[in-house]
């Protein structure tokens, strides 16, 4: 039997790989696999977009023959059912895959142990459980979008150590340094969206693109949502002028309006509430009915303030600079209606601390899904 310590190093390469399926295979679940013969990686892979291979199946092509008699390590319970795919755990049987290790099960009724019994059935030796933490916690989005129909909301932000965003003027180029920007790009890479307002393209005009080391726009780039209640964004700002498709929720018909003949990558959403507003319940609702799974923002103190009042957020992402900017005038990250008693503060667990270069990112759960 493969000891608990060659099962993890095999694990966290198909954690590794799930990582590459992230803003991709959307709304199916990002998937590693690895197949292990002997001691030798002779296949892996990644889940594709939508309507392209699993994991499993990249896996298996890649191993050929060598699969026969071999052991398959992946991220999430191989599925069962035939949806725009045939059946994963189908595949690996006819493969004559021997034992498979997964980390999870999938929560997808349609799955939910149903792989692993179908694997069991056939004489698949069959292991749950190994890194199943860092595999939980990989699949956040994934387990709320199966809960709710909902994506999953990072709340991202950029302060310095005394909590400010920018000084009293509005100055905010930078808050961080270049390697926290540099990572920015590489997170919104792995998003399905990115969330914003009116008040942040009028102020900052930002690109809102994934972009590489040079600057150039990646092939595959998050959909850039504006909630715009009425219509006030700017037509010449440059995130129009961007790649990649720009989806506005606004209050109103009339709001809408206001962006008609963008062009073809520009839509609308009317999604408001009886004081014509956008209603962010109903924009989170629509948004999961079109397979979006994560969402991070990138906004200012007024929208990371409503999203906060209306308990929308369930991750924080936050970027510490070393540096003091002060003024009672300056901004900080949230701003909105907030509480009356720190006893009610927003609670934050699961807690990671990274040093880059001079500054920290300190990322955690809100809410927890699994």
């Amino acid at each position: 039997m493969t000891d608990q310590t060659e099962i993890q190093i095999y694990m966290k390469e198909a954690l590794a790989l799930a990582k590459l399926s992230l803003g991709l295979s959307s709304p199916n679940p990002p998937v590693g696999a690895v197949i292990e013969k002997d001691g030798e990686i002779v296949g892996e892979g990644f889940t594709q977009q939508i309507g392209g291979d699993h994991a499993e199946i990249v896996a298996l092509a890649k191993a050929g023959d060598r699969a026969q008699g071999a052991n398959m390590y992946v991220t999430m319970e191989p599925c069962s059912h035939y949806g725009r795919t045939p059946p994963c755990s189908d595949a690996l049987i006819k493969a004559g895959i021997r034992r498979v290790f997964m980390a999870v099960t999938d929560p997808n009724p349609q799955v939910n142990g149903k792989g692993n019994t179908m694997l069991k059935q056939a004489g698949v030796e069959t292991n749950i459980g190994s890194l199943s933490e860092e595999a939980r916690d990989h699949y956040q989005a994934y387990f709320k979008y199966i809960k709710t129909g909902k994506p999953l909301l990072v709340a991202k932000y950029a302060m310095t150590l005394d909590g400010k965003i920018a000084t009293k003027s509005g100055d905010s180029k930078w808050v961080t340094g270049e390697r926290s920007r540099a990572i920015v790009h590489t997170i919104r890479s792995q998003m399905d969206a990115i969330i914003t307002a009116p008040g942040t393209i009028r102020v900052d005009d930002p690109l809102l693109t994934a972009r590489d080391s040079k600057g150039i726009p990646l092939s595959r780039q998050p959909l850039r949502i504006v909630v715009d209640s009425h219509g006030r964004t700017p037509k010449e700002a440059k995130i129009f002028s961007q790649p990649g498709d720009i989806l506005i929720a606004t209050g109103s018909e009339e709001a809408a309006a206001h962006f008609l003949g963008m062009g073809d990558n520009v839509s609308t959403l009317v999604v408001g509430n009886e004081s014509g507003k956008v209603d962010l319940d109903k924009l989170l609702i629509e948004l999961g009915n079109r397979g979006v799974l994560q969402i991070m923002t990138e906004a200012g103190e007024t929208f990371l303030g409503a999203l906060f009042d209306h308990q929308i957020p369930d991750q924080v992402m936050a970027f510490v600079a070393p540096s003091i900017v002060g003024g009672a005038e300056s901004p900080s990250p949230v701003a909105g209606i907030g509480i009356e008693k720190i006893g009610d503060a927003f609670s934050i667990d699961n807690i990671v601390v990274d040093a880059i270069e001079n500054d920290v990112l300190v990322r955690g759960r809100l809410k927890t899904w699994d």
